[in-house]
């Protein structure tokens, strides 16, 4: 029984040291143990102590035993510290959880470099790995390999993952190629009112896909003899349902035409990929996308996805609410021209860098420095405008920012039902932050930011600004259930640290 025990306790640390992309030897060194150690615990030949455990647990951030519930994962923050040094834009979060997606269209092998190990890029991988994908970190951990099965087992797919993440509404374009009949479960994510699965029906319909809601499922069935008989216009010019489109159409016999396409950045990087699947899509960029399809895709491809323009603006802002000179590497410069030219008007103090192009060869990146700065409100209100307009994403920061410096300043996230509401903790950390109404917040700066303890915000980018502030204000701020952050943000806490930030990961005894 007790070396029952064991094998199943080594299962556990090898499926979390794999998790975590480590080899045996890095978690040798860590542990200051040796390799062969390792095996022999992994292959439960070793007896292991709970000391040895719980240090096994702490190196690869993962509850390897736990003693009824596992506890969240909290931040303590010291504030009032400057930020300094040089931090590269890690890719795109929302580029490589489309692109997981888009591993379904092809029966051959898929490679992605670079992607961000976060939460719901682990979350989508657990859905592709219950239904058969062979998916593994390779090259130290830092790229995915990606190969299908002949056949998905769609019956066994993890619900419990799905459910926890918005992305998996794209696995309705690549399945409905590959079975007649299928479900999945209602999509999840952050908190962020309701955000209607319409507009994906309507666009999706054109390729023969009835789907029915119930039992918390969509019930999908495809019927065959349907195609696009003329344009497809999206009821909505959203990333998600684009990219949907895209899916659908990338393996449709035939040229589908999509207007009213968004053209935001994991948009392009999608359609830079179907490129390389050897699917022709003309007018990227632009809203209106002519596809191509091709009824099998069977190739080996090697992709890099681009950076991630959001992540390059949480930077930026935390560069401002702490007053700090801070070097932002590899910006995505194309999708943050309108925030660039509003904190210009701004006052921001700011040098970019020549271009260059990311390693995709077609997104235009530059190195970004920002320097202390007084800003004074911006004249006009901020608000979100599809690309090329002010990314939704970034409004949130816009708050922090706004509450950095002189005057008053509107801010309308007309997008999301409830996003702005979450704005107003930043009031517990020392801002004035009024709600107008479900939409709308007056900012007034400049803020004398303090120091609080209270629960992460279920959105991620307000999650993200309250982090920021906290950076910002004088004593010690906990930040409590982080897990919205670690969905869309890789390793932040360290990588801010590393620029001097001190920002300390723990859990509830």
């Amino acid at each position: 029984m007790a070396d029952d025990y064991l094998v199943r306790i080594g299962r556990l640390i090898r499926d979390a040291r794999q998790h975590r992309g480590w080899t045996q030897l890095q978690l040798a060194d860590a542990l200051a143990t040796s390799q062969s150690a390792v095996n022999r615990i992994e292959r439960g030949n070793q007896n292991i102590s709970l000391e040895m455990i719980a240090r096994i647990g702490e190196a690869l951030d993962s509850e390897i035993v736990s003693l009824g519930y596992a506890g969240p994962m909290h931040l303590r923050v010291v504030g009032g510290r400057r930020l300094s040094g040089s931090i590269d834009v890690k890719t795109s979060k929302n580029a490589c959880v489309a692109l997981l997606c888009a591993s379904l269209l092809n029966s051959g092998r898929t490679i992605l470099r670079k992607v961000a190990r976060i939460e719901e890029v682990y979350r989508i991988l657990e859905v592709l790995a219950s239904v058969g994908v062979r998916a593994r970190w390779i090259n130290e951990g830092s790229d995915l390999e990606i190969v299908p099965p002949a056949r998905l087992e769609l019956e066994a797919m993890d619900t419990e993952a799905a459910r926890r993440t918005r992305s998996v509404i794209m696995f309705l374009g690549p399945l409905m190629h590959r079975t007649e009949r299928f479900q999945i479960p209602y999509a999840g994510g952050c908190d962020l009112g309701t955000r209607t699965v319409q507009p994906h029906m309507s666009a999706l319909k054109h390729f023969g896909l009835d789907i029915t809601a119930t039992g918390g499922f969509y019930h999908a069935r495809v019927d065959r003899e349907v195609s696009p008989s003329r344009p497809i216009v999206l009821t909505e010019r959203g990333d998600t349902v684009t990219e949907n489109a895209l899916l659908a159409a990338a393996r449709h016999d035939g040229v589908t035409v999509i207007r009213n396409a968004s053209s935001n950045y994991m948009v392009q990087d999608l359609c830079f990929f179907l490129e390389q699947l050897g699917v022709r899509v003309e007018g990227i960029g632009t809203t209106t996308l002519t596809v191509h399809g091709l009824p099998v895709i069977e190739r080996d491809v090697d992709y890099s996805p681009s950076e991630d323009p959001v992540e390059a603006m949480s930077l930026l802002a935390a560069a401002v609410v702490t007053s700090s000179e801070l070097t932002i590497c590899r910006v995505p410069v194309e999708f943050l021209e309108i925030e660039l030219a509003v904190l210009e008007e701004m006052g921001l103090d700011h040098d970019r860098g020549q271009e260059y192009a990311a390693a995709n060869g077609r997104t235009r990146l530059v190195d970004l420095t920002v320097r202390p700065s007084k800003l004074v409100s911006p004249i006009d209100k901020i608000h979100p405008m599809p690309f090329p307009g002010l990314n939704i994403d970034n409004v949130p920061f816009f708050a922090a920012i706004a509450a950095s410096a002189q005057g008053s300043t509107l801010i309308h996230d007309w997008v999301y039902d409830n996003r702005a509401i979450y704005l107003t903790e930043l009031t517990r950390l020392g801002a004035s932050v009024k709600l107008l109404d479900p939409h709308r917040v007056l900012v007034e700066g400049p803020t004398r930011w303090r120091s609080a303890e209270m629960m992460c915000p279920p959105a991620l980018r307000p999650a993200v600004v309250v982090l920021l502030a906290m950076m910002a204000g004088e004593g010690t701020s906990v930040l409590r259930n982080v897990y919205v952050i670690n969905r869309g943000y890789e390793d932040l806490a360290e990588r801010l640290n590393a620029l001097g930030a001190r920002i300390e990961t723990f859990r509830d005894i």
